[in-house]
This record gives structure tokens, sequence and C-alpha cells, in this order.
């Protein structure tokens, strides 16, 4: 397929942080391909399947995990780059690695851990991700973390936009590879962040009627789901529910795809080179405003329903009990750390604090729990809501 003039080319990249010794590309991979590559073969990324997405340590093997929501972020994300022309491999990577930094126990782990760093610069998800791109995953002789490009990395920091007031990992981070955080990142970083969207809200009402946390009536008081769902009993007026309702996830995806396309066809018209892009002054790719706030109104939704449903704020506050117990039984020891992270210490602070968090933001769900018990004897209870 024909690269549009708009997109970002791996033969033009900024390059990578560190001088690689090597000569050309090794094999037949773009400098984005090997970014991908690097983060699906990293251990920050297979412990993805163990991290919450919207249950806690689910018991059923068909609820969604960081790991299986990563995935199909990406999936919608190359179906929206290649549609584009854009780069797919970049898209795919942006999807595959944004969620890198989440800690156990979804935002629940990411709020106690925020507030346990809360006199050493808290702790955020995305700049974790950065962190741990950059410096904590480290399987190279010659360097600190995976060295992705720059392309890569300035996705992940601004996909959502540009950062006026960096919290302190990204800071650090651009201070030693600027990432022009005060412009728009390329089209590809914004294509990865609106299939986000459309991943969750919609795979997160399958999960959550799958759960019973939903309920389809109260559902298709949204015109917007009820228009689909109309459309999907017509079509399949003598189908199994189940199977409507799957139907009915995968219709709403096409449509958010669709309204993303012309909407950014239409921002994007007249474009002639990636520097335009980032000079834009606004976000171009994304949903045009109709499905925007259709979108807010099922955001809304989602929130009183499913995110703060009692049962979910109960789990939560357990979640975000060993969060907090985990970070003070190794404040108060660090002999209690695993071996690498013991011996690798820092002795001041803040650095010593942040050390910690990172050790416990890289826990999966289950192993955040397995040392809770063995540190406190007892082994959490009601932490699977599903």
């Amino acid at each position: 397929m024909t690269r549009a003039p708009y997109a970002a080319d791996p033969a033009t990249s900024r390059g990578r942080e560190f001088p690689e010794n090597r000569e050309g590309t090794r094999g037949p991979r773009s400098e984005f391909q090997r970014d991908r590559d690097r983060i699906i073969h990293s251990i920050a990324f297979r412990r993805l399947r163990s991290k919450t997405q919207v249950f806690v340590a689910p018991d059923g093997d068909h609820y969604r995990t960081r790991l299986t929501h990563s995935l199909e972020v990406a999936q919608i994300g190359r179906v929206i780059a290649r549609t584009l022309g854009l780069d797919e491999d970049l898209t795919e990577a942006l999807c595959l690695a944004h969620d890198i930094g989440h800690p156990p126990f979804g935002h629940a782990g990411e709020q106690a851990l925020s507030a346990a760093m809360e006199a050493h610069g808290g702790f955020d998800h995305n700049a974790q991700s950065l962190r741990t791109l950059m410096r904590l995953e480290s399987p190279y002789c010659e360097h600190d973390g995976l060295n992705l490009t720059w392309e890569l990395l300035e996705g992940l920091a601004k996909h959502n936009g540009p950062v006026a007031n960096p919290g302190w990992a990204l800071s650090e981070l651009d201070t030693d590879y600027p990432l022009d955080l005060g412009r728009y990142a390329s089209l590809e970083a914004q294509v990865a962040a609106v299939a986000d969207d459309i991943a969750y809200d919609n795979h997160d009402i399958d999960d959550g009627l799958r759960a019973g946390f939903l309920d389809l009536d109260e559902l298709l008081a949204l015109d917007f789901v009820a228009d689909g769902w109309r459309k999907v009993e017509k079509r399949f007026p003598n189908t199994p529910r189940d199977r409507q309702l799957r139907e009915l996830i995968r219709s709403q995806i096409g449509v958010m795809v669709n309204d993303v396309l012309d909407h950014t066809r239409r921002n994007i018209a007249g474009l002639e080179t990636a520097g335009q892009v980032r000079s834009a002054g606004r976000t171009l790719a994304g949903f045009s405003p109709a499905m925007a706030a259709e979108e807010r109104r099922l955001k809304n939704f989602m929130y009183e329903k499913l995110y703060y449903h009692p049962e979910q704020l109960a789990t939560a506050e357990k979640a975000s009990d060993v969060v907090a117990r985990l970070y003070q039984a190794y404040d108060s020891d660090p002999g209690q750390l695993s071996d690498g992270w013991r011996d690798s210490l820092p002795g001041a602070q803040p650095q010593r604090s942040r050390h910690i968090a990172d050790y416990i933001a890289g826990m999966t769900d289950k192993f955040a729990m397995d040392q809770v018990t063995r540190i406190y004897g007892n082994r959490p209870e009601g932490l699977s809501n599903v």
C-alpha cells in the first residue's frame, strides 16, 4: 500500500537514544517493525496477561486482561492506519505498548501507588510505560531499556495530546532524550489513542454483560446503542441472545471506526508532511463531534453502571489495600524485596521510593497477592469480582 505523505516513515526516523553498532537494518524489518518486535518479546509485555483490565483476577477464562485488551486495540489501530495510509507497524507498536506501565489491579492499583508516592512525585501509568521501556526493561548488554525509536517514544508520551506539565518520570526521560512534549504527536499515535477508546468502550460492555454487571435494557436507553440493537434484531430475529449481543459489539466497533475514518480524512485533507500533523495545533485523528458526544454518554453510563458499581468499588478498595500494604512492607523492610531489586535499592530519596514503586508496578495481580500473603501471612479475600 502507498504510504501517505503525512505518515511516519521509518526510513526517516529520528533514530534511537543509544547508537546501535550495526550496519543497515537487521534483516528485512523496518525500524518500526523492530520496535514492535522488541515490545512483544519483552517480559513487561508478557506480564500484561495477568493484569486487571476491568475485573480483578478474573476466574473466568473469557474476560479480558491488559494483554488481550492491548491486542484488540492493536487490531483496530492497524485497520485505521492501513485505510489512511499510515505506518501500520508504528501504530501497532504504540497500541501494544500503551498499557505496559499499568500496575497490578488496574486503576485501583495506580491510585494506591500514587498515594504512597505522594511525597516523592506521585505515580502515573503512562509515564511508567515510558520508564519501563526506556530504563527498566533491559535485555541488552549495550544500554538500558529497549532503545525504541524516537517516534515510538514520542507517541507514547503524547498520544493524548501535548504534555504541558510532565511529572517527574516523564520529565527525567525527556531531559535525557527530548520528546518535543509541547507539540502534537504523529497521526499513528493519535490513531492508537482513539483505537484504545473504541476497544474498551465496546469490549467492556461485552465483559460487563457477561458478568451480569450491566443490564441490556438499561444500556438500550442510549440512542447510539439502541439504534445498533434494532438493526441486529432486524437482521437476525431468531438468533440466540448471546450471539445477538456479540453482533451488537462488532457492529458498534465498525460504526465507530468508520466515523473516525471519515472525520480524520476531512481533517488531514491537504496535509503534505508528518511535520504538519505535529504543528496542526489540534488532534486530527478522532471521532466526529456527533460521535464524540455519543461516546461521552456511553462512557458516563459505563462509569455509573460498571466501573463504579458497588461490587467493583468494594473489590477496588481491597485491591488498593494490597498495593498500599506492599509498599509499606518494602519501605519499612527492604529485605522483603526480591534479590535483584534489594541489591540495587538506592539509599537516598526520592530514588529509593521510586525503586520500590517500580518493583510493585511490574507485578501481576497474582504475584502481588502472593507477596502480600507471604509478608503478612493471610491471603487477601474477595479479590475476584466475577
